[in-house]
C-alpha cells in the first residue's frame, strides 16, 4: 500500500468561523492588575460610604436605634458621638489616597473593638458584622502599604 499525501491549503475564513483578537482569549498581566486596583477601588468607595452613611450618620445625627443601643451599653451620647466620628474620618479618609492604609487599619481597630462589645454587651447577636469588615480592610491596608512611607514623608516634612 502506498499513502499519497496534498499539501494541506489554509482555510479561509467563512461564515461559520471567526478572528477572536489575541486581547479577549488571554489576559496580559497588566490587565490583571488594572482590573484588580479597579476592584479593590470600588470596595474602598463602597466601604467608605457605609461607613459614612450607614455607621456614622445614625450617630451622629442621634438616631433613636443608635441612642437606644449606645444607652444599652452604659456609654451614653458622648460614646455614641464619638464613635460616630472616628467612622465618619475613616469612611472619608479611604477615600482619600495617602491615608487609605491607614484608615483601613484604623477601621479594623474599630472593628476589632466593635466585636468585643457585640460579644459581651449584646450576647453576639451581631458580631459577624465587624468581622466582615475585617476582612476587605486588611486587603485594602495591605495592598495600600505603599502610601504609607509616602504619609510618613509628608508628616516628616511638615515637622
Amino acid at each position: 500500500m502506498s499513502e499519497r499525501t496534498a499539501p494541506i491549503a489554509p482555510i479561509a475564513p467563512t461564515a461559520t468561523t471567526t478572528s477572536v483578537p489575541s486581547s479577549v482569549t488571554a489576559e496580559t498581566p497588566a490587565s490583571g492588575r488594572r482590573a484588580a486596583r479597579v476592584a479593590l477601588r470600588v470596595v474602598q468607595v463602597l466601604l467608605g460610604l457605609f461607613f459614612v452613611f450607614a455607621s456614622a450618620l445614625p450617630k451622629l445625627i442621634a438616631h433613636p436605634t443608635a441612642v437606644e443601643i449606645f444607652d444599652e451599653m452604659g456609654w451614653g451620647s458622648a460614646g455614641m458621638y464619638s464613635i460616630g466620628v472616628l467612622e465618619l474620618a475613616g469612611g472619608v479618609a479611604l477615600l482619600i489616597p495617602v491615608f487609605q492604609s491607614v484608615s483601613a487599619v484604623a477601621l479594623s481597630a474599630l472593628m476589632v473593638g466593635a466585636f468585643i462589645v457585640q460579644l459581651t454587651a449584646f450576647d453576639g447577636q451581631n458580631a459577624a458584622t465587624p468581622i466582615v469588615l475585617i476582612v476587605p480592610l486588611a486587603v485594602i491596608a495591605w495592598a495600600r502599604r505603599d502610601h504609607n512611607a509616602q504619609l510618613l514623608r509628608l508628616v516628616r516634612r511638615q515637622a
